[in-house]
């Protein structure tokens, strides 16, 4: 008995990501076709419609709103929306975690090529770190006894969404040649997803 749960465990367990992630997918495509896809029948004629007209339209919408994020006048606007919105009791606080969570996950070619660090935490203690806050440790901390620059370096912390930044010397951390997107799943899985694919 305890061989049969075993095993039925083991199938969960790979079967499991597979399944949610086609379901994610398919939940987000179908809701990105819905949306648009009601917009657009009220807009349209109802023979004009077909099945997929949303998702498409939506897809270009996404691709149309992310070339028009680099535009002055929009980057504008949309500071103006996130001062409007983070005057908002209750609302700025969903509003800044949304961001704060979107913000960790997407972290950008700006930060430079050093963005992937280790930190030392104790003697022989390092953990996975990424520089995100440059302009704001410089905010913060301005000055120095030695003179070294400070920068921000986000910690995630594994197993869930959550983690710390601290702000130290530049020297204090060690740049790591790997993309921010292996570092981040060794970070958050606390290396097992890595192990296990190099192990097959």
């Amino acid at each position: 008995m305890k061989r049969l749960a075993s095993l039925a465990l083991r199938g969960l367990v790979a079967v499991l990501p597979v399944a949610l992630t086609i379901y994610l997918v398919y939940w987000l495509l179908a809701a990105m076709e819905s949306v648009a896809g009601t917009v657009l029948r009220t807009l349209l004629p109802e023979e004009w419609y077909f099945a997929g007209m949303g998702l498409v339209s939506a897809v270009l919408l996404l691709i149309a709103t992310g070339i028009l994020v680099d535009a002055y006048v929009i980057r504008h606007l949309l500071r103006l929306g996130d001062v409007f919105l983070s005057r908002i009791p209750l609302v700025k606080s969903v509003h800044g975690a949304i961001q704060d969570v979107l913000r960790a996950f997407s972290i950008t070619k700006e930060s430079g090529a050093d963005s992937v660090v280790l930190v030392e935490v104790q003697d022989n203690m390092r953990l996975i770190g990424f520089v995100t806050a440059r302009d704001t440790a410089k905010k913060l901390i301005p000055n120095t006894d030695s003179g070294e620059d400070i920068i921000g370096v986000y910690l995630p912390m594994s197993y869930q969404l959550g983690g710390y930044t601290v702000y130290l010397p530049a020297s204090k951390v060690q740049p790591l040649k790997i993309s921010v997107e292996e570092a981040m799943r060794i970070a958050v899985t606390g290396g097992i997803q890595s192990n296990s694919r190099q192990a097959g």
